[in-house]
């Protein structure tokens, strides 16, 4: 099977099986998240500021959203919610849809790109590194709303 990765970009695209797709992938990125609805789904393909990325060889089997927003000092790019069907971990997957991001990024104009990663990742991390990442010397913040 040839590994596809693309971009969704039509709303149509989210069928049925689209949505019962992210019901499997979802809990193997977070147990707490629940999965997203076909509207929700569509929200994020219509939306301008995100870009869903999946991997799929005859079925979807991985996701990537890249988030792309203009601030004063630029534009910025982020990419959330990287999940790989366990199944298919250690295959590439998870490099194809972060080179594919990297890739859309840069040529949007964005001059870097951020992401977050839980330090219990290791492979994750080991491949972000590989990627060009760098470890930040930052604070992260988060208020719950």
């Amino acid at each position: 099977m040839k590994l596809i990765i693309r971009e969704i970009s039509d709303p149509s695209e989210v069928t049925e099986r689209f949505v019962t797709t992210f019901r499997q992938l979802v809990p193997q990125l977070s147990k707490r998240a629940k999965a997203p609805t076909a509207e929700e789904i569509t929200e994020i393909v219509r939306s301008p500021a995100t870009i869903l990325f999946v991997a799929q060889e005859d079925k979807i089997i991985g996701s990537l959203t890249l988030v792309l927003f203009r601030i004063p000092t630029g534009l910025r790019a982020r990419i959330e919610d990287v999940v790989v069907d366990e199944s298919a971990r250690g295959t590439g997957i998870g490099r194809a849809l972060n080179v594919a991001a990297m890739k859309r990024a840069a040529a949007e104009g964005a001059q870097s790109i951020d992401l977050t990663s839980s330090p219990t990742r290791q492979a994750a991390n080991e491949l972000y590194l590989s990627l060009g990442f760098k470890q930040r010397d930052t604070n992260v913040y988060r208020a719950e709303l």
